[in-house]
């Protein structure tokens, strides 16, 4: 069996290699099938399509149409290699579908601010006004990384985990308030000296999986961790989220979906103990978590959401020649 490291290794591999067969193909044969794919979603039952919809609009809130300049990318320019990040990679397996002349802006990476043009982004802030931020699920083989639980919820050690590396004030303020409570096991795991205090061994996946509670901290943007905790059998703890992606961050409902702690964690220890004496709580919130996760790993319907969210920004936006 693969250690952790390996088998994200491994994963990696995969992703890029299927990606890249995936985008073998001269690209007018993904244009032909472009409108047929768009059209598979009249036939969806009409509750199928309110889900839709209502995810298109989340992840594009354009209103009116919106004039790019002359820096936008045309879509025939947008090229692949194995020098190419994840990003283009995601990116490219919905641009691909249609026309060459089409252009868009985007901008990969950790962003925490809102272009001033509409742009596809990974991540925007929640609050505010956020539209010209369109989300994609790009850097998907990182962000939406899921190992198998085969931990029982009762199972599991009664303690919450937590290990990453503490680059930002608010990870290393949540170590300076908690490293020391017994009820958890949290570590940095970067070798930087300002966390040297509180440095620990990297662990696996699979090792936090034998944790009951499991702690997800934002850091440049949202948090890697937190999608493969609501795939668990272990009940998420987090702050409530400033950054959202994909995975839709704002709709995440504290109490129904994970447990919310304060934003100084001075209430970590007494949500601990509550949710240790109401462990029918705990994985009632846990199914909601997996019930609201699934949805997320349905290959075919995802990329309809995607190319709906594509189509809807072409729609919204004008390129000055």
């Amino acid at each position: 069996m693969m250690n952790g490291k390996n088998a994200y290794r491994a994963h990696k591999m995969i992703f890029y290699f299927s990606g890249l067969l995936r985008s073998l193909p001269p690209r007018p044969f993904f244009q032909r099938r472009c409108q047929a794919l768009l059209s598979s979603f009249d036939a969806l039952p009409s509750a199928e399509q309110e889900a839709i919809n209502a995810r298109i609009d989340y992840y594009n809130k354009l209103d009116a149409t919106h004039v790019l300049s002359d820096t936008a990318t045309r879509n025939r320019d947008l090229s692949l290699s194995f020098k190419k990040s994840t990003y283009h990679l995601d990116f490219y397996q919905t641009a691909k579908y249609f026309p060459d002349d089409v252009a868009y802006h985007y901008r990969f990476g950790d962003k925490v601010y809102v272009p001033d043009a509409p742009t596809f982004v990974k991540s925007r802030p929640i609050h505010g006004e956020n539209r010209n931020s369109v989300l994609l699920k790009l850097n998907s083989v990182r962000h939406f990384y899921t190992v198998k639980d085969h931990y029982r919820y009762d199972d599991k050690r009664n303690s919450l985990v937590w290990r990453g590396a503490a680059h930002q004030p608010h990870r290393r303020h949540f170590l300076d308030q908690c490293y020391n409570l017994p009820c958890c096991d949290i570590g940095a795991t970067d070798d930087k000296e300002k966390t040297a205090a509180y440095r620990k061994p990297f662990m696996p996946i699979e090792k936090q999986l034998e944790y009951k509670f499991i702690l997800s901290i934002e850091g440049n943007d949202v948090a890697t961790n937190l999608k493969w905790i609501m795939a668990s059998n272990s009940l998420c703890f987090m702050k409530r989220p400033i950054y959202e992606t994909w995975l839709m961050e704002g709709t995440l409902i504290p109490g129904y979906h994970y447990v919310e702690v304060r934003d100084d964690f001075s209430d970590l220890e007494e949500k601990i103990d509550y949710y240790l004496a109401h462990p029918e709580e705990a994985q009632a919130i846990i199914r909601n978590a997996n019930r609201y996760i699934a949805d997320f790993f349905n290959s075919q319907r995802e990329m309809l959401v995607a190319m709906k969210v594509f189509e809807r920004y072409l729609s919204k936006t004008n390129k000055t020649i």
